[in-house]
């Protein structure tokens, strides 16, 4: 990855939406959008995560960027609402 985040940064890869329930049931189209990702890379005044951590963040707080086919989100750390 050739993305180098800067201050309080953070570049993640979001995580597909479940499509199916422990139990095994089917879930439709209109579930919600998940709003979880893994750290790929981190900025030097980042201190709470660290690169393979899961996160969860703010809906509308992470930059959609796509590079080499490969679609990252950019996170302000302090957008960031907990670890998995």
């Amino acid at each position: 990855m050739s993305i180098k985040p800067l201050a309080d940064r953070i570049v993640a890869k979001k995580e597909a939406a479940t499509t199916a329930t422990a139990s095994g049931i089917l879930l439709g189209e209109a579930k919600e959008k998940s709003n979880t990702a893994v750290v790929e890379a981190v900025g030097p005044d980042v201190k709470n995560v660290k690169a393979g951590d899961r996160v969860l963040y703010q809906e509308y707080s992470a930059t959609d960027v796509k590079l080499d086919g490969t679609d990252y989100l950019i996170i302000k750390e302090e957008d960031l609402l907990a670890t998995l």
